[in-house]
């Protein structure tokens, strides 16, 4: 339980080297409850990973309806001040069959099952399969600065919010300054009476 994490944690003296995953049941407790259960996350130096694919597919299954959607409150955490970032969690495994490694997917989905669609929570999103992750793994030298080691991905999309809304085509990914995988860029043709004509999926305001 949280409760006993919390405890636990500042007791032991390891504030910003604990995270708590999943936190499903915060989604169940009274929001009384759980208005004073926020700040003593914070204050411990807690982090949360959510798992939206798992815990979506998992949590409320054997409710009646209406159905628990089964998230922690990502939001509200956020708003506390305490780190959250998104993990995968299940690969093909017998609790999760549809598992792909995707963290953009995961992105995707937390967007909808949190209805956090505004382009400033979407931004979020994005920090939570990226940078929030890197605070909680406590990665050294993570983001594009000079000197720090040249680790990244170029996606086939301009913008944050067509990196989650098209989960695009990873072109090259790179490691201490190396390609190590590539694929080939995607490109959508339309046939149609006689004609030809290139489609494109991007964000075109952009």
């Amino acid at each position: 339980h949280i409760e006993h994490l919390i405890y636990e944690t500042n007791r032991l003296g390891l504030g910003g080297r604990v995270t708590a995953s999943h936190l499903t049941s915060m989604h169940s407790m009274d929001n009384y409850y759980v208005s004073k259960l926020l700040p003593l996350m914070a204050e411990s130096g807690i982090q949360a990973v959510c798992n939206p694919l798992i815990n979506i597919h998992i949590q409320g299954r054997h409710d009646t309806y209406p159905k628990r959607r089964g998230l922690t409150r990502v939001p509200e955490l956020l708003d506390a001040g305490v780190n959250v970032a998104f993990g995968h969690d299940c690969v093909m495994d017998p609790w999760y069959s549809m598992g792909s490694h995707d963290m953009l997917e995961v992105a995707h989905m937390g967007a909808h099952c949190l209805q956090m669609m505004g382009m400033a929570q979407l931004e979020e999103i994005f920090e939570m399969v990226t940078s929030r992750g890197a605070q909680v793994m406590q990665l050294d030298g993570y983001g594009v600065e000079v000197g720090n080691p040249a680790n990244f991905v170029i996606l086939q999309a301009r913008t944050i919010l067509d990196a989650i809304r098209l989960k695009p085509t990873r072109l090259a990914v790179f490691r201490k300054g190396k390609v190590i995988a590539r694929t080939p860029k995607v490109k959508s043709v339309l046939e149609y009476d006689g004609q030809t004509k290139d489609i494109c999926f991007e964000d075109w305001r952009k």
